[in-house]
C-alpha cells in the first residue's frame, strides 16, 4: 500500500510540474509575441493629433486663422485711406497749380485799377481803401491816368505831378512797388507808389483829405 500511494503521488507531481512547464512556456510566448498594452498605449500618444473643436469653442488654429485675416483686412484699409489721402493732396496741387497759371483779371479802367492796386497793396502791407483811394484820384486827376499838373511849385520846379495821384518822379523813384512797372504815369504802379508814400507819411491814403 504505501508503494502504490507513493507512485501515485509522484506521478500527480510529475503530471503537474508537466502542466505548470507547459502553461509557462504559453505564457512566454505570449509576453514575448506582440506588444503590452502599455508600449501600445506609448505609440498612439507620440503620434500627433489635430485639436478638434468643442462645442463651437474654436482651436488655437482656427484663431491664428482669424487674427491673420482680420490684420490683412486692416492693412488693406490702410492701404486704401492713404492712397485716398494722395489722390487728393495731388488734386489740390494741380488745383493750386491752374490757379497760380491763371492770373485774375482786372478791367483796364478805374475800378480796375484800383482794385489791382489794392491786391498788391494787401500783398506788400500797404494801408488803404477802395473808397480812399478813389476819393483822392478823383480829387487829384478826375480819373485821368495822363493828367499832368503844369502850373504849381513841382512844375515850376521843373518835375511836374503826374498820373491818377499825382505823384512826382522822384518820389515815384523812392516809393515804387517791386512788381508794378517802373513807369509814372501807368496808372496801377501809380496808385500803389502814391499809396506807399502817403502810409509812410500819413499812416494811410485814407488820412489824406487834400494835397499831399
Amino acid at each position: 500500500m504505501p508503494r502504490i500511494s507513493t507512485l501515485r503521488i509522484t506521478r500527480s507531481h510529475k503530471i503537474a510540474t508537466a502542466v505548470l512547464v507547459a502553461a509557462g512556456s504559453v505564457t512566454a510566448i505570449t509576453a514575448t509575441g506582440g506588444p503590452s498594452e502599455a508600449q501600445t498605449t506609448s505609440t498612439r500618444s507620440s503620434v500627433s493629433v489635430e485639436p478638434v473643436a468643442a462645442a463651437g469653442v474654436p482651436t488655437a488654429k482656427d484663431a491664428a486663422e482669424k487674427a491673420a485675416k482680420e490684420n490683412a483686412a486692416k492693412e488693406a484699409a490702410a492701404k486704401k485711406a492713404a492712397e485716398k489721402e494722395r489722390s487728393e493732396k495731388q488734386a489740390a496741387n494741380r488745383s493750386t497749380e491752374r490757379k497760380a497759371v491763371t492770373p485774375k483779371k482786372y478791367a483796364n479802367n478805374l475800378d480796375g485799377w484800383i482794385r489791382e492796386s489794392l491786391d498788391i497793396m494787401d500783398k506788400k502791407d500797404i494801408p488803404g481803401s477802395y473808397e480812399g483811394l478813389h476819393r483822392n484820384i478823383m480829387r487829384e486827376s478826375s480819373g485821368n491816368p495822363n493828367a499832368v499838373n503844369d502850373w504849381d511849385i513841382n512844375a515850376q520846379n521843373g518835375i511836374p505831378s503826374k498820373g491818377l495821384l499825382q505823384v512826382i518822379q522822384p518820389t515815384f523813384d523812392a516809393y515804387h512797388v517791386k512788381g508794378t512797372p517802373k513807369k509814372l504815369t501807368d496808372p496801377v504802379a501809380n496808385i500803389t507808389a502814391a499809396a506807399n508814400y502817403a502810409a509812410d507819411r500819413y499812416g494811410s491814403i485814407d488820412n489824406v483829405d487834400s494835397a499831399y
